[in-house]
């Protein structure tokens, strides 16, 4: 085992905090806005940049890898231990579009720390979270006395999550030899707040469609037809309708085939949680909770599948009425999927309802926009165990676990790797992910330096599947 000594560590990470921190802010100079056509030279710079510090923080192999959108960074560091495990760290390079006139209070790309805070986009997502990692294998060295770290660290910087990560699965494929490893840590997330370091277990995966329903060739006169005609604006609203049942589950057939549930260990790590719905609700800006029976919200939102009416629209939408049976209606969905989920059976389940449901005389066509897969990484897994105990070294206190309902690339790691993926995230729902003002805690991104200083260690000891 290279065990790494607290003090050690902490002793290092304080004698180089100022030149990481001068080199953070130079990479958040760089506006790598991958959803901007004309700032693709700047995410290249991104990449250059990056490739060109992993190089000056010890890596042997920093390099540069071209996808048909944005480039990510690859990066290798053998162990030279014998039987040591493989960790990959993803994260990404780019970021959100960002400009003054949006609020913020200080230009986004000239970063600004006050109160202890380092304001600019990408602080916290993800530059800041990627970042992190460089100062952290260093002390892990440093600690222990290694030349090489406990484990051989792979670390693949994406150009383009903020943008879809469409170019990112074929990447993965492609490079599967080189990528292949015992577990991925993803540094794209967060913790439930500044008291309470956690961990993610998993995120749910998403699919979404728009069903476009046709009637008659053209809008016709309501007196003449109506009543005698299906009427596609009705059938939108009957098919929403009948999206959920009484219990406000989903009630298209098949929708919870292979959903693994909660335990009830998760269910009770879930309620030691300080959660305050009221305070929720204030940050959804919505005026009571609703959702399946027999959940609370946090387990609906985190490990529940759902159904959501994104839009529905159809026939007359000006002043005054206008008596007509409109000739289109149409309805954008999103599913939200968890693990046991398939996202191909889930589409079909859909397809077979929307037909079963409609009369003769409507037609209609189902566009799916492609899906994001579920991750789950079981509780007792030893590679989890190691990021919580390192979280718990470097914060002091207990770690808890969470889930995230949103969706992220990390599935398609977990299923071309074949490997668990596994969180590990500092940032604080206060850092603004998307929004002006984005910021980072200092103190906070230093604990996860701590914490990656000392994860390698404990997962050469214990990271590996038994």
């Amino acid at each position: 085992m290279s065990y790494t000594p607290d003090n050690a560590v902490r002793a290092y990470i304080e004698g180089h905090r100022a030149a990481f921190l001068d080199d953070l802010v130079e990479w958040l100079r760089i506006p790598s806005v991958s959803a901007d056509p004309g700032r693709a030279a700047d995410v290249r710079r991104s990449a250059d940049w990056l490739a060109a510090k992993l190089t000056e923080t010890g890596f042997p192999t920093a390099e540069v890898w071209e996808t048909d959108g944005a480039p990510a960074v690859y990066a290798e560091w053998p162990s030279g231990d014998e039987g040591a495990p493989t960790v990959l760290v993803y994260g990404h390079h780019d970021v959100q579009p960002a400009a003054l006139e949006d609020g913020w209070h200080t230009e986004p790309f000239e970063p600004v720390v006050k109160d202890g805070r380092l304001y600019a986009r990408g602080a916290a997502d993800d530059k800041g979270q990627v970042f992190f990692h460089t100062l952290g294998v260093r002390a892990h060295l440093a600690a222990t006395g290694r030349t090489a770290p406990a484990v051989n660290l792979k670390l693949l910087i994406e150009g383009e999550e903020e943008s879809g990560s469409a170019h990112f699965p074929d990447l993965i494929r492609a490079h599967a030899d080189r990528l292949a490893c015992d577990a991925v840590i993803v540094s794209d997330t967060g913790m439930w707040s500044e008291d309470t370091p956690t961990v993610c277990t998993g995120m749910r995966g998403l699919t979404d469609c728009q069903i476009d329903l046709h009637g008659p060739d053209q809008d016709i006169h309501s007196g003449s037809f109506g009543g005698a005609v299906p009427n596609p604006a009705t059938e939108a609203a009957r098919l929403v309708a009948a999206l959920h049942d009484e219990d406000r589950r989903v009630a298209i057939p098949g929708f919870y085939d292979g959903v693994v549930e909660l335990t009830d260990r998760e269910r009770e790590l879930f309620a030691e949680l300080p959660f305050d719905e009221k305070q929720w609700l204030r940050t959804a800006h919505s005026h009571g909770a609703l959702g399946e029976s027999g959940y609370t919200t946090l387990e609906r939102i985190w490990a529940r599948p759902t159904a959501e009416v994104n839009g529905i629209g159809g026939g007359y939408q000006g002043p005054g009425g206008k008596t007509i049976v409109p000739s289109a209606a149409q309805l954008k969905l999103s599913f939200r999927l968890v693990a046991g989920q398939d996202a191909d059976r889930v589409q079909q389940s859909v397809r077979d309802w929307v037909a079963s449901r409609l009369p003769e005389g409507i037609r209609h066509e189902i566009t799916f926009w492609g899906a994001t897969r579920p991750c789950l990484t079981p509780l007792d897994h030893p590679a989890l165990q190691s990021v919580a105990r390192a979280m718990g070294r470097a914060f002091g206190q207990q770690v808890r676990f969470t889930r995230e309902g949103g969706s992220g690339p990390a599935a398609d790691l977990q299923d071309v790797l074949g490997v668990p993926v596994l969180f590990l995230g500092i940032s604080v729902p206060s850092d603004g992910w998307h929004a002006p003002n984005e910021k980072v805690e200092l103190d906070l991104l230093m604990k996860g330096v701590e914490t990656a200083a000392y994860l390698w260690g404990d997962l050469a000891e214990h990271g590996r599947a038994r």
